[in-house]
């Protein structure tokens, strides 16, 4: 693998060049910065695979002690920005006789963009938009969205089996019809990853997706026969090296066998990084902005 120890704000200027020289429906799509100077300057300590493939060095004196309030319970006020919360409201929607109960932050109608998160094991819709956990990064993420004319929805999924899967389906259905069929993005956590391999073998589902990113996830042997692989829709990973729940080696393996067959993927490391790791870090602005000028 070859070395760098080029910052993330060089990378984000190369990849700003690449978005800008594309087509001009992708480059509108583009977020501009927001926060950046608090979440996004992250130092590369290793890049391979022609960029896809990245180390990212994370210390928790610096990235838990340093940006929290209260360790893991409450990031610094810098890092969050309040008013989005007028945006926010919880509902819970009756779609073909599926109940799912979810919080939404921006828009009803006509999003120009929809994210979808799905929670792991014990958690439900309010994980996904707690403000001042896991270093404001969820805050980041709602602001993110609603700067932009998009729409963010945290539901709580009741089952990861198909029965999980079939509420989410629903739901990106949803959001789909209701932002006149514009880019919905559907980001999994932990074992909610089950959901978005379980979302990749939907027909239907992957009709209304733009891309998918999975953070500290299981692997799904059987990707390459989904109708997610088949469309060759982006895919980014975000895992935490010292993951003790789910292996960063597996996940890491998977990506590799994507890269040789030239699939779209991304694969971000954070060197040192538990399973909580890539909630609390990844950078939102630069994934949702890779997924959608794809």
């Amino acid at each position: 693998m070859r070395m760098s120890t080029s910052h993330c704000t060089i990378i984000a200027a190369i990849a700003t060049f690449f978005l800008s020289a594309g087509s001009g429906s992708a480059a509108a799509e583009t977020l501009p910065p927001y926060k950046d100077e608090l979440f996004s300057r992250q130092n590369v300590l290793q890049t391979a695979d022609g960029g896809a493939f990245e180390a990212i060095e994370y210390d928790e004196m610096r990235d838990i002690n340093g940006r929290d309030q209260i360790p893991q319970k409450r990031a610094q006020q810098k890092y969050v920005s309040l008013a989005v919360r007028k945006q926010q409201q919880d509902e819970t929607l009756s779609l073909n006789g599926r109940r799912v109960d979810l919080t939404r932050v921006g828009p009803t109608d006509n999003a120009q963009f929809t994210v979808i998160f799905i929670h792991g094991r014990d958690g439900d819709r309010r994980l996904g938009v707690n403000d001042y956990s896991f270093g404001g990064n969820f805050n980041r993420l709602k602001n993110l969205a609603v700067a932009n004319g998009g729409v963010y929805y945290s539901p709580t999924v009741r089952t990861f089996d198909g029965e999980g899967v079939a509420d989410i389906a629903e739901l990106i259905r949803y959001a789909s019809e209701k932002s006149d069929g514009r880019p919905v993005i559907l980001s999994c956590a932990s074992m909610g990853s089950q959901v978005c391999w379980g979302i990749a073998r939907d027909a239907g589902s992957v009709k209304s997706l733009k891309g998918m990113v999975v953070m500290s996830g299981v692997t799904d042997p059987d990707f390459a026969k989904s109708a997610f692989y088949k469309a060759k829709l982006p895919l980014w990973f975000v895992h935490g090296s010292r993951d003790p729940v789910y292996a960063a080696a597996g996940q890491q393996a998977f990506f590799e066998k994507l890269h040789e067959a030239k699939y779209p993927a991304h694969f971000t490391l954070f060197q040192n990084g538990n399973h909580g790791t890539p909630i609390r870090m990844i950078d939102w602005r630069r994934v949702l902005n890779w997924i959608l000028a794809s």
